[in-house]
């Protein structure tokens, strides 16, 4: 008999209840760990401040080392390598080993360094670290293996680079200059070979000391001493005479043979006498060069600097003498270092110049001797990233195929650059074969003036398409721009760029709080920029005082909705009242006006303009985002978002953030006053924190009594009731025609009454919001049923109901409508709060710290002030991510209608349905309706991203519009559905794996089974959620980061599926598949104080909030890390990008795949060449003891010299020197093990070999005994045995 159990009873139950199967069971996700790979592939811009240059004439290869300590090897186009230091010390100088593929780097820490780059990737081989000397000159022979190192000592020490061991010879100082010197001479700042004489090494002190010392004899032979400081010297190639480069702007030349108190001449280039007769004083020679032609024998004498003191407005130059003409180079940056381009490599032959690369601190420029006039070459290197500091940046990885051609056929128009050498650029080493790339990148760079650039980013190259400039858009300032808007930054700097591939239309937000929005056209156009004026919404004023329009937009008059004549009065002194108050308003930004003619390209055509009023700064956009299909453009700010109709050219939604709750506000709000100009008069005013918004149809006048009722009472807030305001648009003229159009049908103006979500007279309310109700403006009994439209004060609550008007003409059915927006009441606003405390921690200390951290978290975000005080009470909330989709915002919804989701900086994240008609004749008349509604959902942290995932896990795409020409394709049809099925039926699988084929709700079982048809994947700071739609289930989460932060996040496709990557404040990357958030991968990647040169406070120590440290932790605040995610991109495929300096961009990707394929995709630095004939001697040059003479070094320099002190400079192997030596090492004892072990195998089988000899042996003898035994039985009976 079966046991009966409760157990069993309960399992029966769950056995005979169908169980929905989990999600994970039904998504096959792909991606794996080992998908996974992060790699830094390509350094694209000019390197940041660098130091020195060098030059290899055989392999024609450029290296540029800076102050960070990293090294450029450029070549041909696509030939670009990058290498780092070990240690962020300066590159002081650079040596090449002629054709040899190394070279060698000294630095600021006192060492030296060999790279070999002979691969693909260049690496160290050795190292040597001066431990007692402090390097500043190093010299390395044409073919030599001996480097002369000088020092701060004034010694001069030998080191052979096949092994980096010093030699036993050294030049002391004592022992080079006068004996009858009586002070120390300096560091040394030259050394080099005679032409004519290896045996002869120059010496040059900084004190102008010169010193010829014999490497053979050990004595110096020649002793000079200038009369000013030393900076360069420069051979003629004969090797008689050599000139030197002085601090007071003189040269002077010495003959090399002849030991004398005065040198052969000296000469001030760019001296000039004055009014007293004496010469002008002239700024240092930094570097000289003597050059000369085979052809006519002539000399090139080539020097930086010299030019007089007294000179205003001087720039930095680059003189070239020749023969008798002296040119003068301007140049727009300081010169940092320059080298002559030569023929020949050899010193002792005529060098034949043909080319001067100028090192400028902020651009390389180089210059044709060859071509008269002296013209530069055009850089084929993207070198002018910085022309304006980069602001922001945008990177589109797999992006529509005809976009780059579209882009590069308007800027090659318009990039007609004249002026330059027709010759090739003569830097042209390396090999580079580019690869075919199956998809396009794009990378899209904003800059502090206000430009955009286009740049073409496939194959691991870059090279500029197209750029713009958006402050054309503008008129220009009276004063310089900073000074006139008070503003540390420029004020048209781009702070964001939002880009719709498929319908070329751009959008981008500036400094100044200002939206431009953009068309792409092919040919030139004659249009009018529109301007659209959005007022920053503040809370309410004190009470009583006289306020003027500029408080609000619309302002209230006394007027009758249906009043024409009132309304054109009232649109006139509105517009006057702009005119007069324009300078306090806008700010240092004016539209231009009239029509424009406007070049090919991204053409403006809509300016939304934030006003401040009274002088008050307007809010920062802290997002941005475009929707070519629903033709809108959201904006967020750091208080309030704002939505714009791009058809009609109308604002459609202004809202406060707090707005957006409703009556579910979790958050407890301190109204915040806005600045003044006159604190006086304003120092107890606090504005409401609704965003005041009303039609300019619902402005009717109220009684005085109520008006001066309502403004006796403060409004807390959650008590707030919410309107919505059509926003007009003014055009650049005043008055604008359209505008005083009143003749338009009532029911047009009418349909942009949004609807006032006031609580429904049955719903409960809390009791706070009841006295309130009382105290403030209680309703009429009869109210809710029919109520005139309402009349509120400025900037105060407002209790008052709305009713949608039965003439609305709308192209929606009623039904649709109550389907697509909610009931005119107040919505059910429920607020899901996604946020859990995870698991505690194991170092329980710290964690149990951070919990009571994290309960906070809720306006927790980076830390936005310094007490903790500061924590609990709220004062302003951005909108930091935007979101247009077809989704539910109820768990009831059976099918997706177009929302906006918005993300803000504590961690809510809001929808705001969006009614439209369907028509698209209607949508050029009908307005689109916005309303907030739904639920909200609240997540640790702000915001980051928000992507949506069909029921098969796969990305939904957006909706768009595919470009058209106007002009040819106006009557078309561009209905968002139809644009949207014609793109997935072209989409390939293999250029988008991971898109969702529709964007309706799916048939598919799990669909059925679930009712969910959606996946809503939202990132924070802290955590990441995936909540199914409708039912608002949060089926996955994950925390992203505990004591650290997220400072970027994306949604990204990779190998056929998508998953979610963070960059963390700590410096790691992490991946996550989708949608089960599950980790893939967490790996150390770039510490954020290496990205704090694009913070304000310049700094890992001065961007820590000090009131986190008391937990040791070090944290960013808010206002630093913006800028940095502003800079730092994910991307499909697996790439990404981020400002690595000021004038760098590095690109990096987290693909396997793609790094397997990588080394294919660099060029080849070293290529075998021959080393051209040194120059042949004369007869009688022999005979007279003329020309060059060899010099055995290693006689002189070998084992001979000695050994050198231990404490002078230790040497450190490179890492593929250690791994060779590992590699050897383990190869030996394999060998050796394998000896071993074949000995052994030897000896057994010797063994083996005994044994078998002895035991045939032993049958052999058995088969003699037993023959003969048969032998003597042989004849005998059996009987006889």
């Amino acid at each position: 008999m079966k046991k009966f159990t409760f157990k069993g009873v309960l399992d029966g139950f769950r056995s005979s209840a169908p169980q929905p199967p989990r999600v994970d069971q039904e998504i096959v996700e792909t991606l794996r760990p080992d998908h996974f790979t992060v790699a830094k592939t390509f350094r694209h811009g000019f390197p940041f401040q660098p130091t020195a240059v060098a030059f290899d004439p055989i392999q024609h290869l450029l290296a540029l080392g800076t102050k960070s300590g990293s090294l450029r090897l450029l070549g041909r186009p696509g030939v670009d390598s990058h290498m780092q230091h070990e240690t962020d010390a300066a590159v002081i100088q650079i040596q090449f080993l002629t054709n040899e593929g190394a070279l060698v780097t000294a630095t600021a820490d006192d060492s030296i360094h060999l790279w070999n780059f002979r691969q693909k990737k260049p690496e160290v081989v050795h190292s040597l670290k001066f431990q007692r000397e402090k390097i500043t000159f190093i010299h390395l022979p044409l073919q030599s293996k001996w480097l002369y190192v000088g020092t701060d000592k004034g010694n001069i020490h030998v080191v052979n680079i096949e092994n980096f061991q010093l030699s036993g010879y050294v030049i002391n100082w004592n022992k080079a200059i006068d004996p009858t010197r009586k002070t120390h001479p300096g560091p040394v700042v030259h050394l080099s070979d005679n032409p004519a004489d290896s045996s002869k090494l120059l010496i040059g002190f900084a004190s102008g000391q010169l010193v010829v010392w014999d490497l053979k004899s050990r004595v110096a032979e020649m002793r000079w001493q200038a009369s000013e400081g030393l900076l360069s010297v420069a051979w003629h190639h004969e090797g008689k005479q050599f000139v030197c480069s002085h601090s007071d702007g003189s040269l002077s030349t010495w003959q090399a043979r002849q030991q004398t108190f005065k040198p052969l001449s000296i000469s001030t280039p760019h001296a000039k006498p004055n009014k007293e007769g004496k010469m002008d004083p002239c700024k240092p020679i930094q570097k000289v060069e003597w050059k000369s032609l085979r052809a006519t024998g002539e000399a090139y004498l080539i020097f930086s600097g010299g030019l007089p003191h007294d000179t205003a407005g001087r720039a930095p130059s680059i003189t070239v003498i020749h023969g008798k003409t002296t040119t003068v180079l301007e140049m727009e940056h300081n010169v940092v270092d320059f080298i002559t381009l030569c023929e020949s490599p050899w010193v002792s032959d005529f060098q034949d110049p043909y080319a001067i690369v100028v090192l400028l601190q902020n651009d390389l420029v180089v210059i044709d001797l060859l071509t008269p006039g002296f013209p530069c070459f055009e850089n084929p290197y993207p070198m002018d990233i910085h022309e304006s500091p980069v602001t922001c940046c945008t990177y589109f990885a797999d992006c529509p195929s005809d976009l780059i051609p579209a882009f590069y056929s308007v800027g090659s128009r318009a990039q007609k650059r004249t002026g330059f050498s027709e010759r090739e650029w003569p830097v042209d080493g390396g090999e580079w074969n580019p690869t075919p790339c199956s998809y396009n990148e794009i990378i899209i760079t904003g800059h502090a003036d206000g430009s955009i650039k286009f740049w073409d980013a496939s194959a691991g190259t870059l090279q500029v398409l197209y750029k713009m400039k958006t402050a054309k858009v503008f008129e220009k300032p009276r004063t310089k721009s900073t000074e006139c808007s008070g503003m540390e930054e420029d004020p048209f700097a781009v702070h964001l760029i939002s880009l719709c591939p498929e319908s070329r239309k751009l959008c981008i937000a500036g400094a100044s709080s200002h939206v431009i929005i953009f068309k792409f056209r092919k040919q030139e156009a004659t249009t009018e920029t529109w301007k659209l004026e959005i007022p920053v919404n503040y809370e309410h004023l004190e009470e009583g005082g006289e306020y003027s329009p500029d408080y609000e937009y619309p302002p209230r008059q006394n007027i009758k909705a249906d009043s024409g004549e009132s309304r054109v009065s009232f649109l006139i002194s509105f517009e006057l009242c702009k005119a007069k108050n324009r300078d306090q308003e806008i700010g240092p930004l004016r539209v231009r006006t009239g029509m424009q003619k406007k070049p090919p390209g991204f053409q403006a055509y809509l300016v939304c303009i934030s006003i401040g009023l009274h002088g008050e700064p307007s809010s920062q956009i802290t997002a941005l985002g475009i929707n070519s299909s629903y033709r809108l453009v959201a904006y967020g700010t750091e208080c309030s978002i704002v939505v714009v109709d791009t058809e009609q050219r109308v604002c459609v939604l202004n809202m406060m953030t707090p707005d957006l709750y409703g009556s579910a506000d979790p958050y407890q709000r301190v109204p915040r006053s806005p600045k003044r100009l006159n604190e006086t008069n304003n120092e107890d005013r606090c504005r409401s924190p609704t965003s005041d918004q009303a039609s300019l149809e619902e402005v009717i006048a109220k009684e005085d009594q109520q008006q001066e009722k309502n403004r006796r009472h403060s409004v807390p807030w959650r008590k707030k009731k919410f309107s919505f305001r059509k926003l007009r648009l003014s055009s650049v003229k005043a008055p604008n025609k359209e505008m005083l159009d009143f003749e338009q049908p009532q029911s047009s103006e009418l349909i942009t009454e949004h609807p006032s979500p006031i609580p429904d007279a049955e719903e409960s309310v809390p009791e706070e919001a009841e006295e309130a109700q009382e105290e403030e403006s209680p309703l009429d009994e009869e109210g809710e049923a029919e109520s005139p439209p309402p009349v509120a004060p400025p900037r105060l609550k407002r209790k008052v109901t709305l009713q949608r008007p039965d003439s609305l003409p709308l192209d929606i059915t009623s039904d649709n409508l109550s389907k697509t927006m909610p009931s005119l009441g107040t919505p059910i606003m429920k607020v899901v709060d996604l946020r859990r405390e995870e698991e505690e921690s194991s170092w329980e200390a710290v964690g149990r710290v951070i919990k009571k951290l994290n309960k906070l978290d809720s306006s927790f975000s980076r830390s936005r002030s310094s007490s903790m005080s500061s924590l609990e009470n709220i004062t302003n909330e951005s909108v930091q991510c935007l979101a247009f989709v077809d989704s539910y915002t109820k768990k009831s919804d059976s099918s997706p209608c177009p929302t906006l989701w918005v993300g803000t900086s504590l961690g809510s994240v809001l929808t705001v349905m969006i009614a439209q008609p369907s028509s698209v004749e209607a949508r050029l008349t009908t307005p689109v309706v916005l309303q907030p509604c739904g639920t909200i959902f609240r997540l640790k942290g702000t915001i980051l991203t928000m992507s949506f995932l069909d029921c098969n896990g796969a990305l939904i795409p957006y909706s768009f519009e595919t470009w058209k020409d106007e002009k040819q394709d106006a009557a078309k049809d561009r209905s968002r559905w139809k644009v949207l099925q014609n793109y997935i039926e072209t989409c390939s699988a293999e250029a988008r794996p991971s898109i969702s084929p529709t964007t309706v709700a799916s048939s598919s079982s799990a669909a059925e089974q679930f009712g969910d048809r959606q996946f809503a994947v939202l990132v924070s700071e802290k955590h990441a959620r995936v909540v199914a739609l409708p039912s608002q289930n949060c089926v996955y989460r994950q925390q992203l980061a505990d004591t650290n932060f997220v400072v970027k996040a994306e949604i990204i496709s990779l190998k056929d599926s998508i998953c979610l990557v963070c960059y963390l404040s700590s410096g790691q990357l992490s991946a996550y598949s989708l949608p089960s958030l599950r980790p893939l991968i967490y790996l150390d990647f770039l510490p954020l104080a290496d990205l704090s040169f694009q913070t304000s406070k310049q700094g890992i120590q001065g961007i820590v909030d000090p009131m986190l440290s008391i937990w040791g932790q070090q944290m960013f605040v808010n206002e630093d890390t913006d800028q940095i995610a502003r800079t730092f991109c994910f991307s499909n495929r697996g790439h990404g990008l981020y400002l690595c300096s000021p004038t760098e961009m590095q690109k990096f990707t987290v693909s396997a795949e793609f790094c397997q394929s990588l080394n294919e995709m660099v060029g080849e630095l070293f290529l075998t060449r021959e080393m051209p004939e040194p120059p042949k001697e004369s007869f009688f040059r022999g005979l007279f003891g003329g020309g060059s003479r060899p010099l055995d070094r290693e006689e002189l320099f070998g084992e001979s010299s000695g050994k050198a002190s231990r404490s002078v400079a230790k040497h450190i192997p490179g890492p593929t020197l250690e791994g060779l030596n590992q590699r050897a090492t383990s190869a030996s004892s394999e060998v050796s093990r394998a000896r071993d072990l074949f000995v052994e195998r030897g000896e057994k089988l010797g063994v083996l070999e005994e044994r078998a000899e002895r035991m045939r042996n032993e049958a052999e003898s058995f088969s003699t005994s037993a023959h003969q035994l048969m032998l003597k039985y042989k004849d005998k009976k059996w009987y006889q045995l």
